[in-house]
């Protein structure tokens, strides 16, 4: 008998044991009280008691494991969202000088500017799914001003301005491989091999799709078509983007090896402006007619061509690069504008020379580079900029612009003929 109790007593305590287990237990616990009723060690009062409360665990079990699973779930969306997507910024701390000398048109004095500038910018990508990218950044800037994201250190310590820098959407359909379709503020989506025409703070605002077509391994072809709208209604009669001042561009190139030794790359753009004369209205295009335009020109229809040499097996790499752009819609001769370009790396130390020369209707006065001749068409000279990586993604920068203009203006700068404007500027930055 005392073998035979003990033995009933230790299958009704593992019994009990087993049914409050795990669900991934229940067909042995549901096993064993089968067992525990066959050879007479529970009574069936006990063995329904216990049916009951093997029933309830393991819906308890069910509940316990499906909360887990969306649990789990939630989780495990939150960590693939946190793993693909990328925090990017930069913190640029710049000081500039500007030595403007007044040419012999102007009775003026000369002018020396020295100021200190910041620039901060924090983007967030997201892959959203597979076919979809989002980009969000957000920078500094004194103004809305779209050349520059620059903020001067000034007004006794007061806060800084925050802009919506970028905010665009990037589907990239998966049946056509790449394709872009992009939308919103986005990155220049074109390839540029100078900025004669767009200075490089510039973020286009539109619809915009890019391509890029590989032929064999040393050799693809690319492109780009967009609208993107400047100012909207621009001429009051109606809210349709047919009475937009818009942009449409265009872009067709390639890029080819030539073997292990050189590296080509070769293209043509087209920009061409809509309603940039609002029905002869000049007024209202001084958006566009600005920083050396002249005031009667109008019209803006950018013929550009541009390439690059990559030599690679000399010594250091060597790149030769440059741009050439007519505005075939000018109302003068003044219709041509372009650079030439020389880029090299060695170690730690970066050196990239150019040289331009910008007639006053030759490109968008909006939108060319804001760094030479203070921003002005109607200028010629050389930009040089040395560059050294101090360390990982922390680098200093030496760039220097020495230009003549042949540009008068009763603006802020009190640009005259025959000036000359040297600017230094030196950044220290950091990436991460």
């Amino acid at each position: 008998m005392g073998f035979v109790f003990k033995r009933t007593a230790a299958g009704l305590c593992g019994g009990l044991i087993l049914a409050a287990s795990a669900s991934a237990n229940a067909a042995v616990d549901a096993k064993l009280l089968e067992m525990l009723k066959a050879n007479g060690s529970i009574t069936p009062a006990q063995y329904s008691e216990l049916q009951g409360e093997l029933a309830k665990d393991q819906q308890q079990a069910a509940a316990d494991a499906a909360q887990k699973k969306t649990e789990l779930s939630a989780f495990d969306q939150k960590v693939a969202w946190a793993a693909k997507t990328q925090i990017h910024g930069d913190v640029r701390v710049r000081q500039e000088n500007i030595d403007q000398d007044h040419g012999s048109s102007s009775s003026d004095g000369d002018r020396i500017a020295d100021r200190q500038r910041i620039r901060a910018r924090l983007g967030v990508y997201s892959e959203i799914n597979p076919q979809v990218d989002a980009g969000i950044r957000v920078a500094t800037g004194g103004s809305n001003d779209t050349r520059s994201t620059n903020q001067d250190l000034n007004g006794n310590f007061s806060k800084k301005s925050l802009w919506l820098d970028l905010g665009y959407l990037d589907w990239h359909p998966t049946a056509v491989p790449n394709l872009h379709l992009i939308g919103g503020k986005m990155n220049q989506p074109w390839v540029s091999m100078g900025d004669v025409i767009w200075d490089s703070d510039i973020n286009p605002e539109g619809v915009t799709a890019t391509y890029k077509l590989p032929l064999s391994k040393d050799a693809s072809l690319f492109g780009s078509l967009g609208y993107y709208t400047l100012t909207d209604n621009v001429d009051g009669e109606g809210y349709q983007y047919n009475h937009d001042l818009s942009l449409y561009a265009g872009q067709l190139g390639g890029k080819f090896n030539l073997g292990n030794a050189v590296g080509v790359t070769v293209g043509g753009s087209l920009y061409t402006y809509n309603n940039e004369d609002n029905n002869g209205t000049v007024a209202a295009n001084t958006a566009l007619s600005r920083n050396g335009n002249s005031v009667a020109n109008e019209d803006f229809r950018l013929w550009e061509g541009f390439g690059q040499l990559d030599i690679k097996n000399l010594p250091i790499p060597l790149a030769i690069y440059g741009q050439y752009v007519k505005n075939s819609q000018a109302v003068d001769s003044d219709d041509k504008a372009y650079l030439v370009g020389v880029k090299t790396k060695l170690g730690d130390f970066s050196l990239d020379y150019n040289y331009r020369r910008v007639e006053n209707n030759a490109v968008v006065g909006a939108f060319t580079d804001s760094d030479f001749g203070n921003g002005y068409t109607g200028a010629h000279g050389s930009k040089i900029k040395l560059g050294y990586d101090i360390d990982k993604n922390f680098g200093l920068g030496v760039t220097y612009f020495m230009a003549k203009t042949n540009t008068q203006s009763n603006g802020a700068a009190n640009l005259q003929r025959d000036d000359d404007v040297n600017t230094l500027q030196l950044d220290l930055e950091a990436k991460f």
